[in-house]
């Protein structure tokens, strides 16, 4: 048999405080996904040559729109990337420029003729590579600005 209690004060059991759950993403909402330097090189890359060989395809090797589409390409990877990894963006993105001018460089002759095409089309496109790398630098600058200032913010308290 048990014992009895004692009367006095009952111990209630201590309430454990769950973290609320995780809003659920909107569905008209953007996708917001965050890319490592590498990923942020290849969706790039990637991109850039899919719409090289669009533009090859639909424009007959357009290079004024192959060079607009780079530019929201530009926004995006430097949107995308990830806070660690800033600084890649703007190394990527020209690079992913030069990948994406393959198959819209002009030269029917072979490989000498082909890298010479894609040395012309750098030459005469580098209004559309720089700024689509002066877009990217922005946005990574404004993106390290606002990360500097809120670790700022949470670091300072208030003088006691």
């Amino acid at each position: 048999m048990r014992a009895a209690r004692p009367p006095g004060p009952q111990r209630r059991p201590a309430l454990v405080r769950r973290p609320a759950p995780a809003p659920a993403p909107t569905a008209g909402g953007l996708p917001n996904p965050r890319l490592t330097g590498l990923g942020s090189g290849l969706f790039c890359a990637v991109v850039m040559f899919l719409l090289g060989a669009l533009c090859s395809a639909l424009f007959g090797a357009s290079l004024t729109a192959y060079g607009v589409l780079f530019l929201p390409v530009c926004a995006l990877t430097a949107l995308w990337v990830r806070r660690g990894d800033l600084m890649t963006a703007p190394v990527v993105v020209p690079i992913a420029f030069a990948v994406g001018l393959l198959p819209l460089a002009d030269g029917e002759g072979g490989t000498g003729s082909r890298l010479m095409g894609l040395m012309t089309a750098l030459a005469t496109q580098a209004g559309w590579l720089y700024g689509g790398t002066l877009i990217a630098g922005v946005i990574v600058i404004v993106r390290r600005i606002r990360l500097v200032r809120r670790r700022r913010t949470a670091g300072a308290r208030p003088p006691v």
